[in-house]
């Protein structure tokens, strides 16, 4: 057995150890909420927390799949079986924890929990996963370390070109990392002093790598430390750069002389044997014993200023202590946020909100910590009162799309799999940005029904659709199809239609002779269905006076 599935099995054994804890001694919550989210949609497309707010708790807006990864500390592809509801039906748990508990301690209590009120049964195994495995090619053009170097592979960032911008991700050690982007937005990894075992390692974290949720596997055989470089291209629009640019895949074989190839390899899993839908009813004394305070109106005290003008990035943080830290977001963004709204939601707004940009430093006066979402309606009111707002709101006709059926290509679902629709490739690791770097995104979808389709093209698409697509194709039961698309705006070298709304009635962005090709003609050529233009009444907010200068801090 190699020391990799020693590991495997290492894993297996100590998982296995939570499923066979007694209830008795397991720590279990004093008290449990337990219901559908409030806003069971599309638009809540991932879970927030497990956090523990004032010795309470908290899992929102989380599918079972998201309930059992946390409980059994799996990642959600490892959760398998289940009904078809199982990634879909998203839930709010908050529930009173024992005094001193942690995340961890507290597992055992949320398996109790989810046997208790969804009856939920589970077992241990171990199933052959698609991961990929990293390999030597004829000639690899790696340089041999000297050994005293740094050891690490560090993303290369500085100004960024025309027509560029900067990005940011979270680096495999939890801190955040900041990448140029050119107009081919390259991301470009320096790396001195590495083993190919920590190499491979690695890659899930590096932006843009692509490498799928397992671990990769070195199997180059190649020993000792190493210094190279390697740098790879986002989007793969249309552009004067277009000939330059190269996908991850291609950088690692031809910069590298190494090669990632997909395999299957045994993991340990959980399956999801029965569980029910519909959990058991809340006790009648739920608000007095959890004891949640209401959410604060307004901030305790806030400094709102112009931003740098020479920012070039914008990120909104909530620190220990209800501290929140909100840069270089345009007052219109911060309106469309605090207001929760949609670009066609928002009317009246002078053009300098687009260029005008702020700072807020805040503070909540709170006993216990905040999240974001109770951070908005604090911003709403501090632009209400330093910018001397005045809105309205009114009922107005609005772009939107309508999805409807011309010659269906999709293949009929199996009714007893699992419906999911989600970002990324199919399983069976056919991912069409491997070929085609410019189809950069994909939506996978199982047993989906058009319904469900179409009410998370909006979230899924983002820049293409300003407002939710209905569904209007007649087509009944669950579907299996991947759609595969170039980012809103790249399909034309950043030049072209941005997508439905506002755009002319019928209108159809054309394919990128490069390579790209934008949602509209996705859904047309590849799943036989079309997005129709249409006009729907939304309900708008109306600015009716705002000053360009805020009141002092």
């Amino acid at each position: 057995m190699t020391r990799f599935a020693r590991g495997l099995w290492a894993v297996a054994l100590l998982s296995g150890a939570a499923f066979s804890q007694s209830s008795e001694t397991a720590p279990a919550f004093e008290i449990s909420d337990v219901h559908l989210s409030a806003n069971n949609s599309s638009t809540n497309l991932f879970r927030r927390g497990p956090v523990m707010r004032g010795g309470r708790y908290e899992l929102r807006t989380a599918t079972m799949v998201d309930l059992v990864a946390a409980a059994y500390g799996f990642q959600n592809d490892k959760v398998l079986g289940g009904p078809s509801w199982l990634e879909m039906t998203r839930f709010d748990v908050i529930a009173k924890a024992p005094p001193d508990s942690t995340l961890e301690t507290l597992k055992p209590a949320l398996q109790k929990l989810l046997a208790d009120r969804f009856k939920l049964v589970v077992h241990k195994d171990t199933k052959p996963l698609p991961t990929y495995a990293l390999m030597a090619g004829k000639k690899p053009l790696l340089k041999e370390a000297a050994g005293s170097e740094q050891t690490g592979c560090k993303p290369q960032s500085g100004s960024p070109g025309p027509g560029g911008g900067m990005i940011m991700t979270m680096g495999p050690d939890g801190v955040a990392q900041s990448f140029s982007l050119g107009p081919g937005m390259t991301i470009q990894y320096q790396c001195r002093n590495m083993t190919m075992e920590a190499f491979a390692a690695g890659l899930r974290g590096m932006f843009g790598a692509a490498a799928g949720a397992n671990p990769v596997l070195d199997q180059t055989d190649l020993k000792g430390n190493w210094n190279f470089d390697v740098k790879w291209s986002v989007g793969m629009g249309r552009g004067a750069d277009a000939d330059e640019r190269i996908s991850f895949f291609d950088a690692v074989e031809k910069q590298l002389g190494l090669k990632l190839e997909q395999k299957q390899i045994p993991t340990p899993v959980v399956v999801v044997d029965s569980v029910n839908e519909k959990p058991t009813d809340n006790p009648p004394d739920l608000a007095e014993r959890l004891k949640i305070p209401p959410p604060p109106t307004e901030f305790e005290v806030a400094a709102l200023k112009p931003s740098d003008p020479d920012a070039r990035m914008f990120r909104t943080q909530i620190q220990p202590g209800g501290r929140v830290n909100i840069q270089g977001m345009p007052l219109k963004s911060l309106v469309m946020q605090a207001w929760n709204l949609r670009n066609d939601m928002l009317a009246g707004a002078p053009s300098w909100m687009d260029t005008d940009r702020y700072d807020i430093i805040a503070k909540v006066s709170s006993s216990e910590p905040i999240d974001l979402d109770a951070v908005w309606p604090l911003v709403r009111k501090l632009l209400m009162d330093r910018f001397q707002m005045t809105t309205h709101t009114e009922e107005r006709p609005a772009a939107a799309y309508t999805l409807v059926s011309v010659k269906p290509k999709m293949k009929k679902a199996d009714p007893a799999t699992r419906s999911h629709i989600q970002n990324g490739p199919p399983p069976d690791g056919k991912d069409t940005r491997t070929a085609n770097p410019a189809l950069s995104r994909s939506i996978n979808c199982q047993n989906a029904t058009m319904a469900q389709f179409a009410a998370q093209l909006q979230p899924l698409a983002p820049g293409y659709l300003q407002s939710p697509v209905l569904d209007a194709t007649g087509l009944e039961g669950g579907w299996d199809f991947t759609l595969s698309f170039s980012p809103a705006g790249m399909a034309q070298g950043g030049g072209g239609r941005r997508g439905g709304d506002g755009a002319a009635a019928g209108g159809i962005e054309a394919s990128d002779p490069g390579g790209g090709i934008s949602l509209f003609d996705a859904i047309e050529k590849q799943l036989g269905l079309k997005l129709q233009p249409q006009k729907r009444p939304v309900s708008v907010l109306v600015i009716d006076h705002i000053e360009r200068k805020p009141t002092d801090n």
